[in-house]
């Protein structure tokens, strides 16, 4: 539980017991669906929480914050993954086994975030359907010139180019802002790229192959630059706002296939 939370702020800690909330009673099933959805229906108006901790009940009024509106959804999944789709944000369970804290979960979340934020899918899109259209073009003059038919092979490829025209640009671009957010929600990031150590344990082939992502050890230097940078921001009482031109202009020429995204 980050330490900024409303959940914090109401003197709520990991380990309790919700009993009620409003004098609902929390169910046993789908707890954190149930809350989720008392919360959204809730709005910005406090909640009155009874917390059971060592035995003891005592209520504790929890004030709700607004944030994102971006649903996230855990799956039970073998695959090292998250992504969204631009309307919510889906993490594979296999994940929760290398994140070795909630700060490198919520880095995870907020790269996702970043994505969507930063209209990164849009981009991709867009890059993908003028890489159709000029392939297009091409194997249309070969069938008027030739009579003979590619199979709309240019587009395709042309597109598929498109599609990864900007891939590791936009993934780093959200390694860094994702790590902002999650430092604005109150997590502390000492460390949170560790988590790229623990992955590359577990795809050793992420350290020296990629396509469209970079290589875990170009996430590792990153991520541990970025929270040294936000680190300094905090010992200044700086806002921590992300400088996008940072990571905008720094790409790298590898990449790794459909993983974290």
């Amino acid at each position: 539980m980050a330490g900024n939370s409303p959940a914090a702020a109401a003197g709520i800690r990991s380990g309790d017991h919700l009993l009620t909330f409003n004098n609902e009673a929390v169910p046993r099933t789908d707890t954190a669906g149930w809350i989720g959805d008392f919360v959204r229906n809730n709005g910005e108006r406090p909640i009155e929480i009874l917390v059971r901790r060592n035995g003891l009940d005592e209520m504790h009024t929890l004030t709700p914050v607004m944030a994102c509106s971006i649903p996230i959804r855990l799956v039970t999944d073998s695959t090292l993954n998250a992504f969204t789709t631009g309307s919510e944000i889906v993490i594979h369970s296999s994940l929760l086994r290398i994140a070795r804290s909630n700060a490198q979960l919520a880095m995870i979340v907020g790269h996702e975030l970043a994505h969507a934020n930063l209209g990164h899918l849009d981009k991709q899109r867009a890059s993908q359907a003028l890489g159709w259209t000029s392939g297009a073009v091409i194997d249309i003059g070969i069938l008027l010139g030739t009579r003979i038919s590619t199979g709309l092979t240019f587009a395709r490829e042309f597109a598929r180019a498109g599609q990864r025209a900007y891939s590791v640009a936009f993934e780093r671009e959200a390694d860094y802002v994702g790590a902002y957010y999650a430092a604005r929600a109150g997590y502390d990031l000492a460390g949170a790229e560790e988590f790229w150590r623990s992955y590359s344990l577990e795809s050793p082939d992420s350290i020296r192959l990629a396509t469209t992502h970079p290589v875990t050890p170009v996430r590792f230097v990153q991520i541990q630059k970025v929270v040294a940078e936000i680190a300094d921001k905090q010992r200044r009482n700086e806002p921590l706002i992300p400088e996008l031109r940072v990571t905008a202009v720094e790409t790298d020429p590898t990449a790794q296939p459909e993983t974290v995204r």
